[in-house]
């Protein structure tokens, strides 16, 4: 765990969720996640968010319109296992939005967690599985330098900011 963190700070402000079945493919031979692969679906969430989160075809982006998002920096707390067949909750807070980068924080847990007990034990199991402090820069896949997010980007990230992503603490929708 990162020694740096606070924990009083506030709860992440989710903007993105969304749950992935932990797979045969994910897992090593003594059947939990395989580190490399929480990298994986961090990457797939990230393109998912851009999409559907946020509007702006993630595909359009890197293609015709030359725009990428890589990574800059990525910090990666493993807290606990995942086994095949759990559902990882997987959900993305946006802790900066710059002229070019953007600091999300991300966390993957398990489903029933929230609950305080993993659901094949009776073992107390708080918080998230896995969490990520990650920079993504845009940049022009052309020169591959920073450049300001273009403005659909900056508006959904911007409008991003002052939403929140509707989760199982909002209860049944009437």
């Amino acid at each position: 765990m990162n020694a740096n963190m606070n924990l009083s700070e506030p709860a992440p402000r989710w903007v993105f969720e969304r749950r992935e079945r932990v797979r045969f493919g994910h897992c090593d031979p003594a059947g939990i996640v395989f580190y490399p692969r929480y990298f994986e679906m961090l990457n797939a969430l990230i393109e998912d968010w851009v999409s559907e989160g946020l509007g702006v075809d993630f595909s359009q982006l890197l293609g015709p319109r030359r725009v990428g998002l890589p990574t800059v920096h990525l910090e990666t707390d493993f807290r606990r296992i995942s086994r095949m067949g759990d559902t990882l909750i997987q959900r993305i807070a946006i802790t900066r939005l710059g002229r070019s980068s953007l600091g999300l924080t991300v966390h993957f847990e398990g489903e029933g967690d929230d609950e305080g007990r993993a659901p094949e034990s009776s073992e107390l199991h708080p918080g998230p599985r896995v969490v990520f402090q990650q920079v993504l820069v845009c940049t022009s896949l052309d020169t591959h330098r920073p450049q300001a997010f273009p403005d659909d980007l900056r508006a959904a990230l911007t409008l991003a900011l002052t939403l929140r992503a509707p989760g199982p603490q909002d209860g049944p929708k009437e």
